[in-house]
């Protein structure tokens, strides 16, 4: 290990730290532009510029290409490299606009940092200024070109960090410019993190722009909840408001970004519809009253029909406190429950992948971007994890390869290979490739040769660092296991191989500690149908658009005797409900999540809640009426409406609480807060099979031979709840449309562009149709788009007949 001095002070840093990184483990924060850590160096600003007084090195010379070696002697306050970098300042102001007061990256803008550190506050210059016509970048990202100090972050970023090629730098000399060809939406759906990489404020948030200053912010460390990655952001509120998400730094999750779907999903939060108000038959009341008539609901219905007849349902984006509430809250008093999975496959597929991740072959989010090669199953990252495609991107960039079992069109923003399988083959596949590779097994059934399964096997085998990443979707619980048999199988030949599962939300590991398998939404339907649920309690769970089956599910609700729902979405249901409870989302209640690799993080409270001044104030002025309490501030935090159902006595709620944590699941750390950051202890959690007590599932082979899989799946934007509502993310999301093989299309007589008719039970789903030649033949997909009324199927994975499709003309 090298060492070296700077600034008087001594340190030893890995071989090929670059000095600017040395400076920085010491606490010494040298002036930099051009350079980024997940970027690397490039040499382009110039204003990192260090004095090498002794070593190997002599002169002044820029930090970040230098890398540390033994002997050298560095200052940063040398009198020659401090006036070089003074130079350099005021060359990259030569042109910069006077626009500090109406710039959104003023109060927390580098250049503005360095030219005040710098010690330029007077303008020589009296030339005129270069200028440049800004670019309509789309709905999220503003451009203001004329700030730009060609630094070339965002151009390095967007297309060597994501792979996205429609930005980029153009021109020469004075004269370059950072944009697009021509004005139009950027393509990337990680275009956002250029406002965060951005020095200056070339690229500011458009959303938020001239809501609020950053010192005018309330500011806390949070979570995104729209996927089950778990990545870390900042949050930002004023006027009781949601304003704006930044990538908060995590080296084991997510890096230094976001997604865009993770940085603007935030606006159901301070939605104008946002249920503020408990109701009881669509009547406001107060919230004590509403809870306290649910609870005696509650006693009477166990009185006449016992506590069996009491069922809840919790939602899998709730926190680990709204969790483990629900889940004691049915152990102690005998309730049916808890379910969380939505379908039986679900709940077999989320148990069954937690079962299986073993310590030894869990990997990170950060982690999956060291590997050297990586198979992905049944998992299409851009649209279910966006920010794993980005960490795929990046195993790509450093010569690993990666390889997709997936029957979707999947896309990714470098190259990979796609085997294009058949729902029903994607089993054989990998049980061919375990027997490859040498794990034993039931020999594997035939397979195309189109599929060369024997050089993948090999290459796998000899890659020094394999993982395998499995979705949880669109498999079955058969593929789950195989998928965790060829993790274990690569283990034996490897010192260090990895496993890493997609889960369909933020907590749904959390959420599969809970139950067994045999526990889902799916089976408290068919228990309201038999009579056996008189009472149901929905806890953050939207129904009326997360239940496959929704005709089904209205017939249910109608023969309840009581329904109690608790959320913060709006939804139908909440007005014909017997009794509603408006519970408060994660900026006001803060919490506990643990992600898809196990990982326990916390979330802080951002805001008290209320409705937002523009809201009380109809956008202007905030009402000029004094009053005690906050307007819409009568939500309450989930885990405390679940333990008001439980308990009636404040000391006993949150008695109920501390209980819940510690009872939760012996590989979660009965203090939360303690343990947040930390993976939960995995050897707490059983890793045998789950056999009894489950129904079972239709197979795909025993489908006629014309029939057609339908998947019904998650895009990028428009489908996840929350970021659905985001205004913001509305203008970028696709139109959805039902995706065909074009040999499909023409084989069922359809026409791409034009509509078909899918019936389910009388039901019927109009939708356009679109080719996709990436795609495996015999599959349909179609988005769970907040614009269809896709929940008809009874599942997201579907077998249809011919008959059951029918061409339109229009």
């Amino acid at each position: 290990m090298p060492k070296l001095i700077i600034d008087n002070r001594e340190i030893d840093v890995p071989a090929g730290t670059k000095v600017i990184e040395a400076a920085e483990r010491l606490g010494i924060m040298i002036p930099r532009f051009c350079y980024h850590p997940a970027l690397g160096s490039v040499g382009a600003c110039r204003v990192c510029a260090v004095a090498f007084t002794e070593g190997p090195v002599k002169g002044v010379q820029m930090s970040c290409m230098i890398d540390a070696q033994d002997g050298m002697v560095v200052s940063t306050t040398d009198a020659e490299a401090v006036d070089f970098r003074r130079h350099v300042i005021e060359w990259l102001m030569l042109h910069h606009p006077h626009d500090c007061p109406v710039c959104d990256e003023g109060g927390h803008c580098l250049l503005q940092d360095l030219t005040v550190a710098g010690g330029h506050g007077l303008r020589r210059y009296r030339g005129l200024k270069r200028t440049h016509n800004n670019q309509d970048l789309g709905p999220l990202v503003q451009h203001e070109m004329n700030r730009c100090i060609q630094c070339y972050r965002c151009s390095r970023y967007y297309q060597e960090f994501t792979g996205y090629r429609d930005l980029g730098v153009m021109g020469i000399g004075s004269r370059v410019y950072f944009g697009r060809s021509a004005p139009g939406v950027l393509e990337s759906p990680f275009a956002g993190n250029l406002i965060d990489i951005c020095p200056t404020g070339v690229y500011t948030d458009r959303p938020s722009r001239y809501v609020g200053r950053r010192w005018d912010y309330q500011r806390q460390p949070s979570l995104c909840i729209h996927c089950s990655l778990g990545c870390n952001l900042t949050a930002s509120a004023r006027y009781r408001q949601v304003m704006r998400h930044e990538a908060r730094f995590n080296g084991k999750v997510n890096g230094h970004f976001i997604c865009d779907r993770g940085r603007y999903g935030y606006a159901y939060a301070s939605a104008v519809n946002r249920p503020r108000q408990a109701m009881a038959a669509g009547t406001i009341g107060a919230t004590a009253d509403i809870l306290a008539g649910a609870r005696e609901a509650i006693e009477q219905t166990v009185e006449r029909y016992g506590p069996v007849s009491v069922a809840v349902v919790a939602s899998p984006r709730s926190s680990l406190e709204t969790l483990a509430v629900a889940k004691q809250a049915c152990g102690r008093h005998g309730w049916t429950g808890l379910a969380v999975a939505g379908t039986a496959r679900q709940a077999l597929n989320q148990k069954t992948a937690v079962d299986r991740l073993r310590p030894e072959l869990a990997v990170s989010l950060a982690a999956d971007t060291k590997a050297h090669d990586v198979l992905v199953i049944g998992a299409d990252p851009l649209n279910e994890a966006p920010m794993l495609a980005l960490s795929l991107r990046q195993v790509q960039r450093h010569g690993g390869h990666v390889t997709v079992i997936d029957p979707r069109g999947v896309r990714l923003p470098f190259d990979f290979d796609h085997w294009a399988v058949h729902p029903s083959s994607v089993g054989a596949i990998v049980q061919a490739l375990i027997q490859e590779i040498g794990g034993g097994g039931a020999s594997a059934p035939a397979i195309s040769t189109a599929f060369d399964v024997r050089t993948l096997a090999r290459r796998l085998n000899a890659s020094p660092r394999p993982v395998v990443i499995c979705g949880t979707d669109i498999l079955t619980p058969r593929e789950i296991d195989l998928a965790a048999d060829l993790a274990q199988a690569l283990c034996r030949t490897h010192k260090v191989a990895g496993l890493f599962f997609t889960l369909n939300s933020a907590n749904t590991f959390a959420a599969a500690l809970t139950h067994d398998a045999s526990v889902s939404t799916e089976a408290v339907v068919d228990r309201i149908e038999d009579g056996s649920v008189r009472l149901l309690v929905a806890v953050e769970q939207d129904l009326w658009r997360d239940f496959p089956d929704r005709k089904r599910l209205q017939a249910a609700l109608k023969r309840l005797d009581h329904l109690v729902l608790l959320d913060f979405v709006d939804s139908p249901l909440n007005h014909t409900a017997d009794h509603f409870i408006p519970t408060q989302p994660l900026y006001e209640s803060g919490g506990h999540w643990i992600n898809q690799e196990g990982r326990l993080q916390a979330s802080s409270a951002v805001m008290a809640g209320g409705e937002p001044i523009e809201v009380t104030g109809t956008l202007d002025h905030p009402p000029r009426v004094f009053d005690t309490r906050i307007p819409g501030s009568e939500p309450i935090a989930a885990w405390q409406a679940v333990a008001a159902l439980s308990e009636e006595s404040v000391e006993n709620q949150m008695q109920l609480l501390k209980t819940a944590l510690v009872d939760f699941h012996p590989a979660v750390n009965p203090a939360p807060a303690e343990a947040a950051g930390q993976r939960i202890d995995l050897h707490a959690i059983s890793p045998a099979r789950v056999e009894s007590g489950v129904p079972t599932l239709p197979a795909d082979e025993d489908a006629p031979a014309d029939a057609i899989i339908l998947l019904l799946v998650d895009w990028t934007f428009g489908t996840e709840t929350l970021s659905a509502m985001a205004p913001a993310l509305n203008k970028v999301e696709e139109a959805p449309a039902a995706r065909l093989h074009p040999d499909t299309i023409s084989r069922l007589g359809l026409e791409e562009g034009r509509p078909v008719t899918v019936t389910m039970n009388a039901n019927r789903l109009k939708v356009p149709v679109q080719a996709d030649a990436r795609m495996a033949p015999g599959v349909m997909v179609i988005p769970r788009h907040h614009l269809l009324e896709w929940q008809i199927f009874g599942e997201t994975r579907v077998i249809l007949e011919r008959s059951q499709l029918k061409a339109e003309s229009a």
